[in-house]
């Protein structure tokens, strides 16, 4: 009876050692993200925060680690901005606009700077940094006689001309999201984090302005048309600045967000 017990005890020990230790599900987080972006750039030189949009977008998390993480965002945001809205004299004259909606994903990792495990009675909340690569498609158009006018098939800086050997920018580019947040355990399977991110970019095109002065309105007008010829220089001068070539665009997200594991968390202390 005493050889059937012990067989039976080292049998179910193994079990309940591997029940209670995290599974793949029990690591795994999907949730949302909601918040608000803007950007960085030629029509919005310093201010930060200037023209927030809504944004928001879904979250997958891995905790590899009590201290590590993989992540996967698919967002969207939109950014805008107006000269209009300028303080300088000179950035009111030129009068560009442009707004422009973002489809963002993204994958990385995430590095807490405590022990965290969501569900966890000790570890319940941690700050973190995060760094990922991001793939993200944009559409920067224009306010121009009531409608919204798509910028990037105009060439308003001599793209496809002859003016100038460049081609039209692609309207999917790269981006380098990082930045740092902090999330918290609700209850036994919910995580509500908060997080700011910025993303470099490569392009300088996210409102369709790079070149430091404007291309000639008549060769425009002759090969790209009325409209483009317009769009290209909305100031009262054919001398001014139009941008600024040197700097590339950026863009940012802050927001919330609310995740929810995959499956049972485990009671034992992280790894």
């Amino acid at each position: 009876m005493i050889r059937i017990l012990v067989i039976f005890i080292l049998t179910c020990l193994p079990v309940s050692i591997y029940a209670q230790r995290q599974t793949k599900k029990s690591r795994s987080e999907l949730g949302v993200l909601l918040g608000g972006s803007y950007y960085i750039g030629d029509l919005n030189r310093f201010g930060h925060f200037n023209k927030t949009q809504l944004a928001g977008g879904l979250m997958f998390r891995y905790n590899i680690h009590s201290r590590a993480a993989f992540r996967s965002t698919f967002s969207y945001m939109s950014v805008k901005a107006d000269d209009a809205d300028a303080k300088a004299e000179q950035q009111q004259d030129r009068g560009l606009n442009f707004k422009s909606d973002i489809w963002e994903f993204a994958n990385g990792v995430e590095f807490n700077y405590f022990p965290f495990q969501v569900g966890h009675k000790r570890y319940r909340g941690t700050m973190y940094l995060f760094a990922e690569i991001a793939v993200f498609r944009m559409n920067p158009k224009t306010a121009f006689e009531g409608d919204d006018i798509a910028l990037q098939p105009l060439g308003t800086e001599g793209q496809g001309t002859s003016l100038t050997n460049a081609n039209k920018y692609g309207l999917f580019q790269l981006a380098i999201p990082f930045g740092f947040g902090g999330r918290v355990s609700v209850g036994k399977r919910a995580c509500l984090g908060f997080e700011f991110g910025v993303r470099k970019t490569f392009t300088d095109y996210l409102d369709d302005v790079k070149a430091g002065s404007y291309s000639d309105y008549d060769v425009l007008l002759a090969e790209n048309g009325p409209i483009a010829a317009n769009l290209s220089n909305r100031s009262n001068s054919r001398f001014g600045q139009r941008g600024n070539a040197s700097n590339k665009d950026w863009y940012f997200f802050t927001g919330a967000s609310l995740t929810f594991t995959l499956g049972k968390p485990s009671s034992c202390p992280p790894r």
